[in-house]
């Protein structure tokens, strides 16, 4: 007889189609897909799917143990090529890896258990699994300890509280796996973040090497909104895919971040609308006598990139609010040149934390794309992993809203005064 304990049953009960558990080490996560799997499975021409991170996880954490589990429900004697099982109730259970995801394509599946999806490709999901249990209406079980802020992070906080989908949070004490005395040690030997990731199922930020260390948005974020006393902030990076800027107040000496824009494969024209429709709405409730100021700042190289085959960028800035100026009166902050990046970033991370422990940098929640900026650009390191003075940019997604922020804070508030201005 297969007994679940408490923890686990919470989760095997629940009556939702998709599911999310996120558990310390060692709580029986692996366990409980197995079983869950078995039940999946059962019925003719039912199909179920454990998917590991890769092929070789998926094959040595758990075939032998799902051989063992259904041993008694064997049709025939498994497939150790393909790693398939037969049940005699007509039934398959199969391991995958995903690695290879584009591979997963084919067949409908009626339940998948998805195993340390925080080290999945996240398209593995959401470009091909989720789409073959589309027809046979299945379900999903997400399962793993945290790694950080990642798609595993963003999943478990759009799940809450969303119809159809159930979460669940437990320890590895909750777990009753592992011995009272045997977490006091390992309390005694570890960091005490990688600690609260690894067994109280915490999601921390523990990567090396990350550009702005001090970022924490357990303490940088939060709904800061719109203060008419100040004068609202534009700050650009023109990049293409994506184009990303960010609206900010500068109150004394802090910064506070409205909003941001970040669309894919767009030009400056696009950004300029999607800022108008965000303005207005952070100054919705404003007096409406005169034009509202606005102080902008951004990338100096935007005189020399052109959005279109006849203006730079900073020209369609100039000219959006020419046609806008019975509502905006821009005011430019902007450099003769960018700031060599390390200055930049070093002016970032004095208003993240400085060395008197003072934070003068608020996001707010909605700047999904920033907060991962923060949390996620690393430096670049050699192949004997030592760190370069350059900006790690494999992922093209990251650096962007970072860099526009880092445009105003080192315009705004410099290491060195005397920085040269040029005025429109």
């Amino acid at each position: 007889m297969i007994k679940l304990k408490p923890p686990q049953m919470q989760v095997f009960l629940s009556p939702q189609r998709f599911r999310l558990l996120v558990a310390g080490r060692r709580f029986g996560k692996t366990f409980l897909a197995q079983t869950e799997l078995l039940r999946a499975a059962k019925g003719r021409g039912r199909v179920a799917w454990y998917v590991a991170p890769s092929y070789k996880q998926a094959k040595r954490i758990a075939w032998g143990p799902l051989k063992q589990l259904t041993r008694p429900y064997w049709a025939s004697k498994p497939n150790e090529t393909d790693l398939r099982i037969e049940l005699a109730g007509g039934g398959t259970i199969a391991v995958r890896g995903a690695d290879a995801y584009d591979s997963l394509r084919g067949e409908g599946i009626d339940f998948v258990v998805l195993d340390e999806y925080a080290s999945m490709a996240p398209a593995a999901w959401h470009s091909v699994l989720r789409p073959m249990l589309a027809d046979r209406l299945g379900e999903a079980l997400f399962i793993g300890t945290p790694q950080g802020f990642n798609h595993f992070y963003d999943l478990y906080s759009e799940a809450e509280g969303r119809p159809g989908w159930a979460v669940f949070h437990f320890t590895t004490e909750q777990g009753g796996n592992v011995p009272q005395e045997e977490l006091a040690s390992a309390a005694g030997e570890m960091d005490e973040r990688l600690y609260r990731q690894e067994f109280r199922a915490s999601f921390e930020e523990l990567r090396s090497g990350r550009v702005y260390w001090g970022f924490d948005r357990t303490l940088d974020v939060s709904e800061v909104e719109f203060d008419p006393r100040f004068e609202l902030s534009w700050t650009l990076d023109f990049n293409v895919d994506p184009a990303c800027s960010l609206l900010c107040q500068i109150v004394h000496d802090r910064i506070h971040v409205l909003d941001e824009i970040a669309l894919s494969n767009s030009n400056t024209y696009e950004v300029c609308k999607d800022f108008f429709r965000r303005a207005q709405t952070i100054l919705g409730s404003c007096n409406k006598r005169a034009a509202s100021a606005i102080r902008i700042f951004g990338d100096a190289t935007g005189d020399s990139r052109k959005s279109s085959a006849f203006k730079t960028d900073w020209e369609i800035i100039r000219g959006f609010f020419r046609d806008h100026q019975q509502i905006f009166s821009p005011h430019y902050s902007l450099p003769g040149g960018n700031p060599l990046v390390a200055d930049r970033i070093n002016c970032v991370n004095a208003k993240i934390v400085n060395a008197k422990g003072e934070r003068r940098l608020t996001v707010n929640r909605r700047c999904t794309q920033l907060i991962k900026d923060l949390e996620q650009v690393c430096w670049k390191t050699d192949a004997s992993g030592n760190k370069l003075r350059e900006l790690d940019s494999s992922n093209p997604a990251r650096t962007h809203a970072s860099d526009a922020l880092g445009y105003l804070i080192a315009q705004k508030f410099p290491m060195q005064r005397g920085v040269p201005q040029r005025e429109f």
